[in-house]
């Protein structure tokens, strides 16, 4: 009786392995091992950085928030304050947005916070 070797299923995954590491240099794209193990680490990569896209994202903001912030003579953390106390409920990223692209709404808050 012949060895059964699952042919179709092995292939499939084989094929799906090759084909996320399509693009990686030399053996990480045409030997199974080297490429499954290759593609699993980018995988984990992948997973981790989706979350610490948020947290990059995040901190830019307020950065971009407190550089706005200190143009009229507040800090970040007496700028979000002030806005809670005032009952106005933006973002960081719409914050950030405003500090970007609309100097005049933004010192409208920055007085809406002071006061």
């Amino acid at each position: 009786m012949p060895r059964a070797t699952n042919t179709p299923a092995s292939k499939k995954r084989r094929k799906k392995v090759f084909k996320r590491a399509k693009g990686f240099f030399s053996g990480r794209r045409k030997l199974y091992r080297t490429a499954k193990e290759t593609v699993q680490r980018a995988m984990a990569f992948a997973t981790r950085d989706r979350k610490q896209r948020k947290r990059q994202f995040r901190r830019l903001w307020t950065v971009r928030i407190n550089a706005a912030c200190r143009e009229q003579g507040l800090t970040y953390s007496k700028f979000i304050a002030g806005l809670k106390k005032a009952k106005v409920n933006l973002d960081r990223k719409s914050l950030a947005d405003l500090a970007v692209r609309d100097q005049a709404a933004f010192k409208k808050l920055v007085e809406m916070a002071k006061g």
